[in-house]
């Protein structure tokens, strides 16, 4: 009597984690990616440093340091978007996933997960930096630790919205260019929502209650829009 065999369709989680360890692995092989924006973020680190270096001693660092912080996490993240896409690009591996018959927003899901794990390891990187180029000769307030809360919410925003942009950028002359010229106004009400929430955490206004917390919910909920309207248009998009 002869066996059938069943082929049974893997399950969307089971996909998701084959896409995302892929990404994971190919950038722990080359490195490309977060060496490139490591040593970007410490080159902007030292453009920052060099311009306020002729400020007077009355400045006071901590009222901007929120902005120059996510100014550098922005510059970062636009390099890291631009590569994202390089290994699909030159090898073909978008056409051959379109090729695979599973459900598209997966690749969506998997991109923007691997793109947010490497923008948090350079931030874990940037930021004691930051606090070190800037921050040693301030004192930041008692609140500082709650720069982590803004610091995810930017970072979900940055990578949902990066990838969706920098797949519909990926195939165009210019897409450095033009990745920044969507994408900074598309994220501009989320940065300026992590900004003052980061500000307020660093210098621990007397308007900390009502500044910080509308802030931040204005960051999550930006998130929860925005990647959803992502992953919603990327079948689309990614087959057109």
């Amino acid at each position: 009597m002869s066996r059938r065999t069943q082929l049974t369709r893997p399950s969307s989680w089971h996909q998701f984690t084959v896409l995302f360890g892929r990404d994971i692995k190919q950038e722990l092989h080359t490195r490309d990616m977060l060496s490139a924006m490591a040593v970007y973020a410490l080159l902007v680190l030292v453009i920052f440093g060099a311009a306020l270096a002729q400020s007077s001693s009355s400045f006071d660092i901590l009222e901007i340091s929120g902005g120059l912080f996510w100014a550098l996490i922005v510059f970062t993240s636009l390099l890291g978007l631009n590569r994202s896409f390089n290994a699909e690009k030159e090898e073909g591996g978008i056409e051959g996933m379109l090729l695979i018959p599973m459900d598209r927003s997966l690749i969506f899901l998997a991109k923007a997960a691997s793109n947010l794990v490497f923008l948090l390891i350079v931030e874990l990187i940037a930021a004691p930096l930051f606090y070190f180029f800037f921050l040693t000769a301030s004192t930041p307030a008692s609140s500082l630790w709650l720069v982590c809360f803004p610091l995810l919410a930017g970072s979900i925003g940055i990578a949902g919205v990066g990838t969706l942009l920098a797949t519909i950028t990926s195939q165009a002359r210019g897409r450095d260019v033009l990745l920044a010229i969507l994408f900074i106004p598309l994220v501009f009400p989320l940065l300026y929502a992590v900004v003052s929430a980061t500000s307020i955490a660093l210098t621990g206004g007397p308007e900390f209650a009502t500044v910080y917390l509308p802030s931040l919910a204005l960051a999550f909920g930006y998130d929860v829009i925005m990647v959803s309207v992502s992953w919603l248009l990327y079948d689309y998009l990614i087959t057109s």
